[in-house]
């Protein structure tokens, strides 16, 4: 039984419109992720260019935080990616998660 396999895209479309290939990705050792490189991670993933487990292993990265940045795209889009959107949707969060235990829920 020959088992078919979906080939991986050779490019996806980035955050900005742009064609990303794997060349046009961040660096893999990358210590300061700014907004733009954070958004092509995601998207490469989004795309299939990059699998979830390919992604974090490349750039060392922790499951959770890979997918805090997609859930902050997919909330705010890019300017979630801020570091002070992301202090802030931390604290919000804490609030909540705060007022449900006490709550009893």
């Amino acid at each position: 039984m020959e088992i078919v396999r979906q080939r991986k895209p050779e490019r996806v479309i980035g955050p900005f419109g742009e064609a990303l290939s794997l060349n046009d990705l961040p660096k893999n050792n990358m210590t300061r992720w700014v907004i733009r490189r954070k958004a092509e991670v995601v998207a490469a993933v989004n795309g299939g260019m990059l699998t979830l487990e390919e992604a974090c292993e490349r750039y060392d990265l922790s499951l959770e935080e890979f997918l805090s940045w997609q859930e902050l795209i997919d909330k705010a889009g890019l300017p979630g990616l801020r570091i002070s959107y992301l202090s802030q949707y931390r604290t919000e969060d804490r609030a909540r998660q705060d007022e449900l235990e006490k709550s009893g829920a």
